[in-house]
């Protein structure tokens, strides 16, 4: 059974969000059972701060020895920081999937939206 953390929102898509920060920023990556499905992460492509995204809208990509997977934003707002630290080692995405290996941090254009997102028991009913 994959990792998923009760703490935190998911996507359909297997990203996972942080609840928003005071200032409406949020943490996003990949799941547990996101980074299985692919195998050994080799390289990571994601925007820089200051892009905007809009969610649902591919942000990035996730390439795996195995297959090459695309990152959807699951809110809309702007990119504030990416994990540098994927560039030299995106093994951390596998190792680590919801700490080290995070992917972006969004301040939230409407942070009320997060709670749209599935709660982990929905998540874990879905990968189920």
């Amino acid at each position: 059974m994959s990792n998923v953390p009760d703490n935190l929102h998911y996507t359909p898509e297997h990203e996972w969000v942080t609840p928003p920060s005071n200032d409406g920023v949020v943490r996003v990556g990949i799941t547990d059972f996101a980074q299985d499905a692919l195998g050994d992460v080799v390289y990571v492509q994601m925007p820089e701060a200051g892009s905007p995204v809009t969610a649902a809208d591919v942000v990035g990509e996730v390439e795996s020895t195995k297959s090459v997977s695309d990152i959807y934003a699951p809110v809309t707002g702007e990119v504030v920081a990416r994990n540098e630290a994927l560039e030299d080692n995106p093994a951390l995405i596998n190792s680590d999937p919801y700490g080290e290996g995070w992917l972006l941090e969004i301040k939230v254009a409407d942070p009320s939206v997060v709670d749209d997102l599935l709660s982990s028991s929905d998540y874990s009913q879905q990968v189920g």
